[in-house]
């Protein structure tokens, strides 16, 4: 079951009250490169808060990315990373496969995935839509992909 840490709950509470808009994102965020980035520029710029999701080292090696064992950097490594650029206003990991329980509990007003989704493939659309929030899809940036870092890489 997803949980939220107090004061990140407190901290959406407080962002709720006074009238800010809340985007989610989420990811494994492994090895942090220009695609995230532009991911992320691009969520923040659909409100006013953007939180994102990243998945805890269980929910990463559940998923079984690529060929090689993953993640990369641990847990803390990837929400360091994170926390570190100024779009991001806070991360709040998830140990299921899915953020859908941590949707549950944050209620973004829009949630944004890359355009490698079709909307009603979004995790979590139906949370979003019922309180009049929308999905947002993102251009993808070709060449930028960890898959793709690996790859070379191995090389």
């Amino acid at each position: 079951m997803a949980e939220l840490d107090q004061l990140l709950m407190a901290q959406i509470d407080d962002w709720r009250a006074r009238g800010l808009s809340i985007v989610f994102t989420n990811g494994v965020f492994d090895l942090l490169h220009p695609g995230h980035i532009e991911q992320l520029r691009q969520a923040r710029s659909f409100g006013d808060v953007l939180i994102v999701g990243i998945n805890t080292d269980e929910s990463v090696r559940r998923l079984g990315k690529g060929e090689v064992e993953r993640p990369i950097l641990p847990l803390e490594d990837r929400i360091t990373m994170l926390e570190a650029l100024r779009m991001v206003d806070a991360v709040a990991p998830f140990a299921e496969d899915t953020p859908y329980e941590l949707l549950q509990l944050i209620l973004p007003d829009v949630l944004v995935k890359g355009a490698d989704y079709r909307v009603e493939d979004v995790v979590g659309r139906d949370i979003v839509e019922a309180r009049g929030g929308r999905v947002e899809l993102v251009p993808l940036v070709p060449g930028h992909s960890t898959s793709d870092i690996i790859r070379r890489i191995r090389k």
